[in-house]
């Protein structure tokens, strides 16, 4: 994975009044924490901060106390309606470091004919990996599949370096029968039905 480089500032102000500011010169708020260090809070380029956001648990490097550091997004707040970006809550990691993080699972193939479909149970699979190699994602195949199929968390093959951070026997996709699926939906709609007529 590529390091992100941030070009933020510390923050010295604070409160509502603050962050407004920030926000409408560009940047988003933040803190840094972790490592028993006392939390740093940061401006960060907004736009920059939104491009690097879109891979998953990107590695950013941003300065602190002059001197560069690894940091990984832990939480972001965004705005309801725009989602824009408000607040971000970084960790500070160092290399070699191992980290728990969540990575999308792609899926790849095509199911037995049918009509099939492909349920996530996960959409996302918590692994180990040291903070500065994660994998940003993985992909697991469901070609020829039929309905009853299931695909475990230790059934996924994982990058070089990774280790699963859930129990094996999760199960992170299933294959579902064309009619079980209607008759789901069949189902529901009696039951909102139902609702619809108490």
């Amino acid at each position: 994975m590529s390091e992100i480089r941030l070009a933020a500032e510390t923050r010295t102000e604070f409160g509502k009044g603050a962050a407004r500011r920030a926000r409408r010169a560009g940047f988003v708020p933040g803190v840094v924490y972790g490592h028993g260090h006392a939390p740093v809070h940061l401006n960060l380029p907004g736009h920059d901060l939104m491009m690097a956001l879109k891979t998953p648990n990107a590695l950013l490097v941003v300065p602190i106390e002059g001197k560069d550091e690894f940091v990984l997004p832990k939480a972001v707040q965004r705005e309801a309606i725009k989602r824009t970006i408000e607040h971000v809550d970084l960790l500070l990691v160092k290399r070699g470091e191992k980290v728990t993080v969540e990575i999308p699972v792609n899926v790849e193939g095509e199911l037995a004919p049918g009509g099939n479909l492909v349920e996530h149970v996960l959409n996302t699979l918590p692994v180990e990996a040291e903070a500065t190699h994660l994998p940003e994602s993985v992909t697991v195949s469901v070609e020829g599949l039929e309905a009853g199929a299931s695909i475990h968390a230790k059934d996924i093959t994982l990058p070089k370096g990774t280790t699963l951070a859930v129990d094996g026997d999760a199960v992170v996709l299933q294959i579902i029968g064309a009619q079980a699926s209607q008759a789901d939906a069949d189902a529901e709609a009696a039951e909102a039905e139902a609702g619809a007529e108490a």
